[in-house]
């Protein structure tokens, strides 16, 4: 395992973007703490929402006086295989589960739990990946309650993955979800809810002025801002419908026929299929000019993407939450997205932009059309956007109801 570089990051950097009550919050919480080690173990320092949440809740953590570390599973492209199976599984559409991969998946989490050496007082595992840590570590800090942190959607898991997850439950002390609809799936002794939330100060998310956006507009070309342009960030997965998103632009385009579409996501370093995938969409693409696939794009890009766009999308099959609708939100551009996951918790329909089922790729071109036709609708959705992400998903509330639940468990555990 390996403690990723994270960056410095003071508390004090949110007071403008957040209520002077909740910062006061926070330091009251943190001061509850402060006598307390807490671990973070995920799977990948790159790529995905959970890495980017860990990068910023890590080191807020100990600027308040938490003494907080992230530890990242080392482990082969054997293992990423099972556990994206798992996770592709356990949202509803899995591969058989066999015992060969069961075997992986325990040896390797075996062999990573062994490398934990110093003390905790709280461990906080993040998704399926290191549940198979967690019988070590009982072993290994038998004070230390065990908080499961579970991102993805288990709404409809297939049964055996289900199954395959629920035999860790009885090591886990508390289990916090995104959406009461997923705590059904596994029985552990309490759960809570916990909306994801992005981060305003970081690159990709903090205000942009106008020279840095003309230097990042420059270097998105041949993609051009003096037309429409409607836009998809996601990583590249099957369960982000990138072809649905495809369909639905190319509707869209018989009636805006100068309409863009840049579909922009990476690779997460946990996920096997990010570059088979991207190279498919890349080939279902590569003969329409107006059509820009673009990879790893540096987070400044990715900001000023989603603000020079006059329509973001994101038509997910299956989300555990879907942080990318809040950053476009946050931007003042509104959002067609699917009924899946959190994302109807983020976009509220016909105020910051439209929400459609996720296989309706007309209705999601019909929405498009709607937005781009009507300048004043799209500007005043635009001011809807950024208040409601202001108000429920930005970083500092979603740390003062983490800090909460840690202070509970560690109380009660006393």
């Amino acid at each position: 395992m390996h403690a990723p570089v994270v960056p410095d990051r003071s508390i004090d950097a949110y007071a403008s973007v957040t209520e002077r009550d909740r910062l006061e919050r926070l330091r009251s919480l943190a001061e509850a703490l402060s006598d307390v080690q807490i671990l973070h173990v995920s799977s990948t320092a790159t790529g995905g929402g959970v890495a980017e949440l860990l990068r910023s809740i890590v080191p807020v953590c100990n600027d308040l006086g938490i003494d907080t570390d992230w530890l990242v599973m080392d482990a082969d492209d054997d293992f990423f295989e099972v556990t994206k199976a798992v996770h592709n599984g356990l949202q509803g559409n899995g591969e058989p589960l066999t015992d060969e991969m069961k075997a992986t998946y325990r040896e390797e989490t075996a062999r990573n739990a062994a490398e934990i050496e110093d003390e905790y007082d709280l461990v906080v595992a993040h998704d399926p990946q290191p549940l198979g840590m967690l019988e070590r570590l009982e072993e290994r800090l038998p004070d230390a309650p065990i908080v499961w942190r579970c991102h993805v959607d288990l709404s409809d898991p297939v049964d055996e993955y289900r199954a395959f997850l629920s035999a860790y439950a009885d090591r886990i002390d508390h289990g916090i979800f995104s959406r009461s609809a997923y705590a059904a799936a596994i029985d552990v002794p309490k759960t809570s809810i916990v909306y994801p939330s992005i981060d305003p100060v970081t690159e990709k998310n903090r205000s942009l002025d106008e020279e840095e956006l003309a230097t990042e507009r420059d270097r998105l070309d041949p993609l051009s801002f003096d037309a429409p342009v409607v836009t998809q960030v996601s990583r590249f997965d099957p369960w982000k419908d990138q072809f649905g998103t495809l369909e639905a632009y190319r509707s869209a385009q018989r009636n805006v026929p100068e309409l863009q579409l840049a579909l922009a996501g990476g690779m997460a370093g946990d996920d096997p299929e990010g570059l088979r995938l991207y190279e498919q969409v890349a080939d279902e693409a590569v003969d329409d000019p107006d059509v820009h696939v673009l990879a790893d794009l540096p987070d400044t890009t990715v900001n000023a993407l989603q603000r020079l766009s006059d329509v973001v999308v994101q038509k997910s099959l299956r989300e555990g939450f879907g942080l990318v609708v809040s950053e476009a939100l946050w931007k003042r551009t509104p959002v067609v997205g699917s009924t899946v996951g959190g994302i109807p918790l983020q976009i509220e329909d016909g105020r910051n932009g439209y929400l459609v089922e996720p296989d309706d790729a007309a209705a999601a071109s019909d929405r498009i059309v709607t937005l781009l036709e009507d300048d004043e609708c799209r500007t005043q959705f635009g001011v809807n956007a950024r208040e409601h992400v202001r108000k429920r998903f930005l970083l500092p509330r979603q740390l003062v109801d983490l800090l909460e639940i840690f202070v509970e468990i560690l109380e009660y555990d006393n």
